[in-house]
């Protein structure tokens, strides 16, 4: 059966629209929890990249997140805002009411449909799950007119039971449906055809916009979403990097490149501006402390990079012969080599758009005295260097502890021993501690100075260009009473690096600790 066969034929000119859940599905990625600063930074650019929807957080979930989609609600000039609701009523009206403040809102209300969550997650029937849909859509529905359900897991739901849950969904009012990949299982053949049966059996699905969600565990979520939509789906639900708990959802830039590319097979439009693919991957994994993989497709650092020489020699004669989309088509710069000590503010300000990234004037001011200093002690300072310097001011921001001086003795003589001097609020301290190492001995010292029961479960460095002068970023994920924190930070010392990346995570993670009402909260 072909899509053409099904209710709704797909034409040339269908437009898919792009649901983003960066802010939502993404943040519950272990330790990827944003502060309110940032995920306002987020919804700004997916806003002016032309998103559709925003899924701008899980309301019921904090006073933090409730706080977050009021905000972005408000703030938000073009895209829907959907906030997620579990099934049941305090979840459904605490997301009215945060969405309410958007030109344009919607509730997000989902619910398991799989024998093996209804048996194990739920301890329900389906009857009782079919009683429970028409409740909370209705409800839903009573309160705004674009309502969103789901179907947790359904792509292990037998499909005769699925179109049951989709019928109950549709007659009490959800204006698009979304059939979820929750947990990475299906294949893009099978994905697909659950779309034409439904769209086939159940009565008024042309009422309804379809949508994808697609998880990463087997690698086929872009693949997958791709195929629920030449199954009529006609959103499609992804994250900036793919980001999302467990393998990650769809990702976004994968998503809109695939389109735009491949017009001759997939012949849709969306609504997305590529241009902004780079700097938002850049400002997402910076928010999010998680780096984007060098061979990642569309935004790695290697996406446009060739080092065989029979790559090289094509590209000079002909870059068709190698690359199949043009880097600037999705933000990225060709120039690697034009700052140093002499360069001015104004120069650096257009380096900064140039590479994508628009900061205020305090950020700016910070920014650009760090840029000095680092031109002070290396001999050229390359693109990437600036972006490891502005992807650290970013996820710096509103730090409330911050490293002042770092002076660390070693030596194979030992112990190591770290001097270290800290702000904490405007006050300054300073300590000295020994380790087994230098990098052990500058996190005693950081413990001295706050201290905390958080666990290091990952210290990860790597040289941000080449030479001996080069940058090093590093990544710190710290654990504590089951939350995670990532942090990251960059200096041509290694160690100084290594303290600010510590220092980020432990802010972060003293942040949520001091968020009122917390709950761990997943979905879809």
């Amino acid at each position: 059966m072909t899509a053409e066969s099904t209710k709704g034929a797909v034409t040339a000119s269908d437009e898919v629209r792009i649901f983003d859940t960066t802010l939502r599905d993404g943040e519950q990625s272990p330790g990827a929890s944003m502060t309110l600063e940032e995920k306002l930074q987020v919804a700004e650019i997916l806003d002016d990249m032309g998103v559709d929807i925003i899924e701008a957080g899980f309301p019921i979930a904090s006073n933090g997140d409730f706080e977050a989609v009021c905000e972005i609600a408000r703030r938000t000039k073009r895209s829907v805002i959907a906030g997620l609701a579990r099934a049941i009523h305090a979840d459904i009206d605490r997301a009215g009411e945060a969405v309410r403040h958007a030109e344009r809102g919607r509730i997000h209300t989902f619910v398991s449909t799989s024998p093996i969550h209804l048996e194990h997650q739920m301890n329900k029937t389906q009857e009782q799950v079919l009683d429970i849909i028409t409740d909370t859509v209705t409800r839903s529905r009573n309160l705004i007119d674009d309502v969103e359900w789901s179907a947790m897991d359904a792509t292990r739901t037998p499909i005769d039971y699925l179109c049951q849950c989709v019928e109950a969904a549709i007659r009490a009012g959800a204006t698009t449906i979304n059939l979820p990949d929750t947990v990475g299982y299906a294949t893009p053949e099978e994905y697909r055809a659950m779309f034409e049966t439904i769209r086939n059996r159940v009565p008024d699905a042309d009422k309804a916009i379809f949508s994808v969600h697609c998880h990463d565990d087997l690698g086929l979520a872009v693949a997958n979403s791709l195929a629920g939509v030449a199954g009529g789906a006609r959103q499609i639900e992804c994250t900036i990097n793919g980001l999302g708990e467990r393998a990650g959802n769809a990702a976004l830039e994968e998503i809109v490149m695939a389109v735009r590319t491949r017009a001759d097979i997939l012949p849709y439009t969306c609504n997305v501006d590529p241009k902004y693919l780079t700097r938002a991957s850049k400002l997402v994994s910076a928010v999010s402390g998680f780096p984007v993989q060098y061979n990642k497709a569309i935004v790695g650092k290697n996406a446009f990079a060739h080092e065989s020489g029979i790559h090289q020699d094509g590209m000079l004669k002909n870059a068709e012969t190698y690359e199949i989309m043009r880097p600037e088509d999705v933000g990225v710069k060709s120039t690697s080599l034009v700052m140093g000590k002499h360069s001015g503010r104004h120069a650096f300000r257009d380096k900064l758009k140039e590479l994508g990234y628009e900061v205020g004037d305090n950020a700016f001011q910070d920014a650009f005295r760090r840029f000095k200093e680092l031109a002070d002690r290396k001999k050229h300072v390359y693109d990437e260097d600036i972006e490891a310097l502005i992807e650290t001011e970013i996820a710096t921001q509103g730090e409330q502890i911050k490293v002042i001086a770092l002076t660390v003795i070693a030596g194979t003589g030992g112990p190591q021993k770290a001097i270290l001097t800290m702000d904490i609020d405007g006050r300054h301290e300073t300590r000295e501690a020994t380790g087994d190492g230098p990098v052990d001995a500058t996190f005693n010292a950081i413990k001295d100075i706050v201290p905390h029961d958080a666990t290091l479960s990952l210290y990860q460095v790597h040289a941000v260009t080449e030479g001996t002068d080069a940058q090093a970023e590093v990544s710190v994920r710290l654990e504590a009473d089951g939350r995670m924190a990532t942090g990251k930070g960059a200096d041509t010392d290694t160690l100084v690096a290594s303290a600010r990346a510590y220092v980020s995570a432990l802010n972060k993670l003293l942040a949520r600790q001091n968020r009122p009402g917390h709950q761990e909260l997943r979905a879809v």
